[in-house]
């Protein structure tokens, strides 16, 4: 017995050098294969219970995820400063579409109305639209025209009143910074007064100019409150507690624009790069009036705020900044416009430079990133570039920001920076503040569906950089948190989660932590400027890689956006996948997460994709940008020609369980489709249906169980080819055409059923006009079969068109007839529903006899399958029709074009060589491209006659 296994295992471990006959079919040979090794990972069946998701955690604690609270009632409140607020809320009819009646007002008109306002007013527009558990919820909340403007750059801040509600207020924010003064936390105050234009009363301030002292030197403090070190963010703090106040209106608070070089403040380097004059590192707004739309509620309501100091009040004082339309770009006044900051292949060579610097020690990671231009005219204003993000590209961060100075940040991100919210439900105290963030790192483009995405995002997960990349910025994040949270309370909470977009799949940690009773959300937010997932580590030295080593000042790129709320609660999300407008240029920014093992190429490349969607909304229309337009888009939609359009396909059924599935798929091509079970009697049917003139275009010939005898298929093909109608395998179908053609079957050893599996074309598989044009080299397709067509026992009749990585016949097409198929489902969902259809599509738009009154193949047909092929592959079609192979990928598609298109009409008599003129002659021959030399008439149309009958 022993002896009997040990010739087992070493039969099986050389499978390639044995066949077994199988007991049913002569035909058929049994080939023994070792079982895949995927078969061999363990999945685990049993374990713990483990702990609570991030999304069941949210739910106990009633934690925001970031959205407004239920609709407040309002009321009177005392701020911690002794400012007077009152709140009055108003409900806003809900509603997702905007009021066709012009006298009704909902929430989305409200909102459209306001994304208008933004070109010329400042203000702030925050939109989360995007989902996930325990994380993101769905909300909007935006203003304009406020009363209170904070701004700053270095050690200077410039806080101005913007209307006479902001006048009010001056006199509190002109006492806060004097006391900031007295405890030697402000240089310097200046004060700018304006006097009345009637010239009666008392001058009003407008302006309140503020010098912050240098910091302490590095090393005279603790490490622990580097965070309260002499900053803008200090001016910041005491505004904040100013207006602090408790209550259940909790969206007042400062909005706006926090800049990178804010970090320069927490952590000093060497800077190398020429700011801008006008360069502001902050821009945050205080509103008196916001509109807010909870979308998960189905709710929206306006909040409006007056304020009293000083016994004076904003109550009936106008609501009204002054307005400055958005200006388009104007060449006179940017000469030297250039379209990107760093010169294809130089972002590469910076990437060299930080694996040197990895390989040192220097740096462990680190995040380079280039700049992206494009002018805007006035026919595309910021607010119409943040429409088109929603609709393509949302994101729990969308923002519409006027930062006025003609610059406006548009954005659609996908990464929280930092959030911070009080909660009674901890283990600390009643009230304590969670601090939150969600660190981004790990890429992949999206796929074309969602088979296709999880593809993926396995390949993604099982990638060891892009899990190494993550795993360095969350453990420097949870270093940031670990320097003022409490002891124990920083935890990862949502590991290598996915999170989809528009264009990209992202890998994402989720961390918390709760702060000690001293720390405040500013803290949180210095403490972690800026995110390791937009710098580096170590975080210090990354910073000054980048200053030293990328094109341009970075700007608001990879700060933030959002709001510090009065409540002590703070969001706010990274400032990528912006779009900022200045002067009339559009600007994107886009980084890539670098490692030792970068492929520099790739890192270009991947920042390129990541700007890729910022980039389209810039430039490319689309039905978002009006109702005609979308009416348009559906119009050339339901237009689209369809290869089964007007043709009727007969689908054979033999017994299995996915027919209808493909039946599905044939329709799709616009063919109408009837579905017989095979045997005698579906024979019969289409006999009666050639009888009565309606012989099928195309019959398919579906998968099944068993042997193709069982089913009788021989006969069924000699039916086909007796009546002249083409033919589609799938599986059995192509075991039946294999057999009736006098090839062999083999039986796996190891039945592939269920799984997925790598095809490669072969040559005739790569031609135009086979079933797989357009389709890649290599693609990945569900296989259910045990049964196989051997490949040495094929019949010379039949030629292979695609194998399995395992030598298999994967696709098979007949040298003279209309016949060909697969050994793969292409209905199936681990076949791309793109290749399935396409093969389909193929096989009804190339399968039929020659000399069948089919319409002749479009150009557009033509160029749209050679533009589907990479360059490669073109010069070896061109190298195959003799024609030159030199030449750009465009004029290689051109060359291919004209060649396909007059081997075509040659084929079918429409060209007559003989006809044409010798200049017309030469002329082809020139744009041919053919390396043979002719001379005189006779001898050119002899070498084009050769060259187009090649194939």
């Amino acid at each position: 017995m022993i002896r009997f296994w040990a010739i087992v295992s070493l039969l099986t471990l050389h499978a390639d050098a044995f066949v077994v006959p199988h007991q049913h079919t002569p035909r058929v040979v049994q080939t023994c294969i070792a079982q895949s090794s995927t078969e061999a990972v363990i999945v685990p069946k049993q374990g713990g219970r483990g702990v609570a998701t991030a999304s069941q955690d949210a739910a106990r604690r009633n934690l925001s995820l970031g959205a407004p609270p239920v609709r407040p009632l309002g009321g009177e409140y005392t701020s911690q400063g002794g400012v007077q607020i009152i709140a009055t809320v108003e409900p806003l009819p809900y509603a997702t579409t905007v009021s066709a009646n012009d006298n009704e007002i909902n929430s989305m008109t409200v909102m459209e109305e306001l994304m208008d306002q933004l070109d010329e007013k400042k203000g702030v527009l925050l939109m989360s639209s995007y989902e996930f558990p325990g994380r993101y919820a769905r909300w909007s909340l935006g203003f304009v025209d406020p009363p209170l403007e904070i701004s700053g750059r270095g050690a200077d801040c410039h806080i101005r009143s913007l209307n006479e509600r902001g006048d009010v207020l001056m006199p509190a924010v002109q006492e806060a910074l004097q006391q900031m003064k007295r405890d030697g936390l402000l240089s310097a105050i200046e004060v700018v007064e304006e006097t009345p234009l009637n010239g009666s009363g008392e001058a009003i301030v407008k302006t309140l100019h503020a010098k912050v002292v240098p910091p302490p030197e590095v090393g005279s403090f603790s490490e622990e409150d580097r965070s309260r070190q002499p900053s803008l963010f200090s001016i910041v703090r005491a505004l904040v507690d100013l207006f602090a106040y408790k209550g259940d209106c909790r969206q007042l608070g400062f909005y706006g624009a926090f800049g990178y070089d804010l970090t320069f403040q927490f952590e000093p380097i060497d800077l190398k790069q020429d700011r801008d004059d006008d360069q502001r590192d902050l821009v945050l707004y205080l509103p008196d009036k916001i509109v807010v739309v909870d979308q998960d509620k189905r709710d929206s309501w306006t909040v409006a705020y007056d304020f009293s100091v000083n016994g004076k009040s904003t109550r009936g004082l106008p609501r009204t900044t002054e307005a400055e339309p958005f200006a388009p770009f104007d060449e006179t006044k940017t000469p030297n416009f250039t379209p990107r900051d760093t010169p294809v292949n130089e972002f590469a060579a910076s990437v060299e430079k930080a694996k040197r610097e990895f390989a040192v020690g220097n740096l462990f990671e680190a995040v380079l990133s280039q700049t992206f231009r494009e002018k805007l005219g006035a026919e595309t204003p910021p607010s119409k570039l943040f429409r088109r993000l929603r609709a393509r590209n949302p994101a729990p961060y969308g923002f519409l920001i006027n930062l006025g100075e003609q610059e406006y940040l548009v954005g659609a991100s996908p990464e929280m920076f930092v959030r911070c919210e009080a909660t009674e439900d901890n283990d600390y105290r009643p009230g304590a503040i969670r601090v939150e963030t969600c660190p981004i790192s790990g890429t992949v483009a999206r796929g074309a569906d969602a088979l296709e995405d999880a593809q993926r995002v396995k390949s993604l997960m099982m990638n060891a950089k892009e899990e190494s990349e993550l795993t360095m910025c969350t453990d420097v994040d949870r270093n940031d948190k670990s320097r003022i949270c409490e002891p124990g309370s920083v935890q990862v909470i949502g590991r290598r989660q996915i999170e989809m977009y528009s264009r990209l799949i992202h890998t994402v940690d989720h961390v918390e932590g709760y702060l000690r009773p001293e720390f405040d959300a500013l803290d949180a937010f210095l403490c972690h400027t800026w995110a390791v997932t937009v710098t580096g580590a170590p975080k210090t030295w990354a910073i000054q890689f980048v200053e030293d080593n990328e094109r341009s000042p970075r700007h608001w790129y990879g700060g933030a956006v959002g709001m510090v709320g009065f409540d002590g609660g703070l969001n706010t999300g990274l400032t990528l996948r912006t779009v900022r407008v200045k002067n009339g240029v559009a600007e994107v920014r886009a980084g890539a997460t670098l490692l030792y093992d970068s492929n520099p190429v790739a890192e270009e490349l991947e920042t390129e994709l990541k700007a890729s969607a910022m980039i389209d909304a810039i430039v490319q229309e689309g039905p978002e940008d009006s109702a005609e337009a979308a009416a348009q888009a559906k119009v050339a939609k339901l237009d689209r020609q369809r290869p089964g359009q007007g043709k009727s396909v007969i689908l054979v059924d033999h017994e299995d369980s996915f027919v209808h599935t493909l039946g599905n798929y044939l329709r799709q091509t616009g063919a109408t489709v009837r579905t017989l079970r095979s045997g005698s009697s579906a024979l019969s049917t289409m006999e009666s249906l050639i009888a009565k003139g309606q012989k099928p275009d195309m019959v398919v010939l579906s998968p099944g169980p068993g042997n193709p005898s069982d089913f009788g298929l021989s006969n069924t093909i000699e039916f086909l080819i007796k009546h002249r109608i083409p033919a589609f395998g799938v599986c059995l179908g192509l075991q039946g055409m294999v057999e009736h053609f006098g090839g062999s079957l083999g039986v796996l050893g190891y039945p592939m059923h269920g799984k997925p599996s790598s095809v490669s074309l072969t040559y005739p598989g790569k031609e135009v006009g086979s079933i797989f044009t357009g389709l890649p080299d290599t693609f990945e397709v569900a296989r259910y079969h045990s049964l196989h067509g051997i490949r040495e026992r094929l019949p010379s009749c039949l030629e292979v068109t695609a194998l399995s990585d395992d030598g298999i016949v994967m696709g098979i097409k007949h040298k003279t007839l209309p016949f060909a198929a697969v050994q793969f489902h292409p209905e199936s969902i681990l076949t791309s529903p793109a290749h399935g259809m396409a093969i389909l599509q193929n096989a009804l738009a190339y399968l039929r006899y020659s000399d069948e009154d089919t319409p002749k193949r479009s150009g557009a047909e033509i160029v749209a399958a050679f533009e589907a092929m990479d360059i490669s592959r073109l010069q070896q079609k061109c190298y195959a029709a003799g024609i030159s192979q030199t030449g750009s990928k465009s004029e290689l598609v051109v060359r291919m074009t004209l060649f396909t298109h007059k081997s075509e009409e040659l084929a079918a008599g429409r060209l007559q060589l003989e006809n044409l003129t010798e200049e017309e002659l030469i002329e082809l021959k020139q744009g041919l491209g053919l390396r043979e030399s002719a001379s005189g008439k006779d001898a050119i149309v002899q070498l084009l006659k050769n060259c187009l009958t090649l194939n």
